[in-house]
């Protein structure tokens, strides 16, 4: 294979999620230079597609104990290191009429057994608490719970190592090892949109690839058994619990509620599928999370939702394929190859967002150690800087930065739903140009709010997209392709929840993006668009039966 440039560093690290920006911090704290590549963008996998959930552990106390300490542990580092990345807001765990009362009268015991905190409350004090709580609840205990945002995680983890001389190259995949003398002396990479190849020579190769981290492992002839369980959730319009809200049973299905920021996420599911590429939320997940979420929380059954989305989580199954995805460990996996006589290739994967910083430290301390490195871990006590790169993720940050400024600023709105401006374009606009990356609205809004409101990008793409042809950032037909595929994008989130506002929404930006614009848009499954739209034409009948 022909490369156009040849580099060479200390550690080559594979998977742009939490868990590879924060082995590359932690390398770059130790004083080891590394060079992470993503396929995609940043958090494209189960870093952008979960809960954004900080687990106090009390989920895990009775079928995991040691993935629950790991979380109350590296919960309580995480909000002392990375407060600016978290809403330490607190969680219920509540039980409805009909729950196990066994699980539900030992699970404070589980809790402290665990070391974890955990406070029996009222009905009464549990409902003031959270208004929104069914009555039909029977028991309420108090935890440590918080919401953490994954966007601003990762992308303050990658900021600081790069500002210690480490590198980030997006959209850039690995295509073939070379192997020689039990070591990975060089790799093959491609950049996904121009085609250029580029040859690393690096000291250590880490796969932090998440659900991909099998199939990475395979090109360097290792072997790992990784299941891939695609869970789905749901974003509601407006924020309606103050704290996380969990349904005190074994884990199951739509039994978590997480704040976030302006809004609330409800979910998750466990389906097992076969391409971690090829996932999707459905509406038969989508009708399964709303009937059993509104049993916790019964306004969750009429409540405008804006967006479903689906994540994978890498499960490393050490016990046959045929084992519960949710009776798997959470616990991360960290491999050092040696069986495959790989001398300089490590694997991790598997874990939680909550235990990344472990995860990475981990991994970093074994590559120290076969490097010669002995400098301690610093991410531990190393508060985590705030910088430019993750200044904007946060919801209902703009709004905010915008008005403090508005009376004597020029500064446009572009976006309504997430009040963001033409400077916060243009913020973002100039770092992703530093790090080599042309903006576009996908990646725009992997670092801002951008299309996560109410309209979905309706209103805002063509606005922005304008604003940057006249910033001179895009050229010729550059936009076309550019709001097809964000649109597009938004599009796969809304389908599964067509109903009342957001089916009127969704038909309004096909009227206006295809019918004004003569832009081809939701071109994927139009057979299961049609299937949809009859499916959810029963959904609105029944949810106008209720008032909605």
């Amino acid at each position: 294979m022909k490369s156009d440039m040849r580099l060479e560093t200390d550690v080559l690290i594979i998977g742009g999620g939490a868990t590879g920006t924060g082995v590359a911090r932690d390398l770059a704290l130790r004083g080891i230079k590394s060079l992470l590549v993503e396929k995609r963008d940043i958090n494209a996998g189960a870093s952008g597609g979960n809960h954004g959930l900080l687990h106090s552990g009390a989920r895990y106390v009775s079928n995991d104990v040691q993935s629950a300490i790991e979380c109350m542990e590296e919960g309580k580092i995480l909000k002392k290191t990375a407060t600016h990345c978290i809403d330490d807001c607190g969680g219920l765990f509540v039980a409805i009429e009909g729950d196990d009362e066994n699980y539900i009268a030992d699970f404070q015991g589980l809790c402290e057994k665990s070391g974890l905190y955990c406070k029996q409350i009222s009905i009464k004090e549990a409902i003031e608490r959270e208004p929104e709580l069914s009555r039909k609840i029977i028991a309420a205990c108090e935890v440590e719970d918080a919401a953490i945002d994954p966007f601003m995680l990762s992308l303050e983890n990658i900021a600081e190592a790069k500002s210690l001389g480490s590198k980030l190259l997006c959209y850039t995949e690995v295509v073939k090892f070379d192997i020689a003398s039990h070591k990975i002396i060089g790799v093959h990479l491609r950049n996904n949109r121009s085609g250029e190849t580029l040859y690393v020579e690096p000291k250590m190769v880490v796969n932090a690839a998440g659900a991909w981290a099998g199939l990475v492992a395979a090109m360097a002839g290792a072997d790992i058994n990784i299941l891939y369980s695609m869970g789905t959730l749901l974003v509601t319009q407006s924020r309606i619990a103050g704290g996380v809200i969990n349904r005190l049973r074994p884990p199951s299905n739509a039994d978590i509620l997480v704040p976030g920021g302006t809004v609330s996420i409800i979910g998750t599911t466990s389906v097992r599928v076969d391409d971690p590429d090829k996932i999707r939320p459905t509406v038969k997940e989508t009708d399964l999370i709303v009937e059993l979420g509104s049993q916790m929380v019964p306004a969750l059954e009429t409540i405008r939702y804006i967006r479903a989305y689906s994540g994978v989580r890498p499960l490393v199954n050490l016990g046959g394929s045929g084992a519960d995805d949710r009776n798997i460990s959470r616990d991360f996996t960290l491999l050092g190859h040696e069986d495959a006589g790989l001398d300089n290739f490590i694997t991790i994967t598997g874990g939680k967002l909550t235990t990344y910083r472990l995860m990475a430290e981990k991994t970093v301390n074994l590559v120290c150690s076969r490097i010669g490195n002995s400098n301690p871990c610093l991410t531990r006590i190393r508060p985590l800087p705030s910088s430019m790169e993750g200044k904007w993720t946060e919801p209902g940050i703009a709004p905010k930065r915008w008005i403090q400024k508005a009376y004597n600023s020029k500064d446009k709105i572009l976006c309504e739903c997430e009040m963001i401006s033409e400077n916060t374009i243009d913020d973002i606009a100039y770092e992703l140009q530093k790090n080599n990356e042309i903006p576009n609205l996908l990646n725009i809004g992997k670092r801002s709010r951008l299309g996560k409101g109410p309209c979905q990008g309706a209103f805002c793409s063509v606005r922005i997209l304008a604003h940057m042809y006249d910033k001179g950032v895009l050229s010729g037909n550059d936009g076309v392709g550019d709001i097809k595929m964000f649109l597009n994008e938004r599009w796969k989130g809304q389908r599964p929840i067509f109903w009342g506002d957001q089916l009127i929404q969704a038909e309004l930006t096909e009227a206006m993006h295809s019918g004004f614009f003569d832009l081809e848009l939701m071109h994927e499954g139009k057979s299961e668009f049609e299937s949809t739209h009859a499916k959810n034409s029963e959904i609105k009948l029944v949810h106008s039966e209720k008032g909605e």
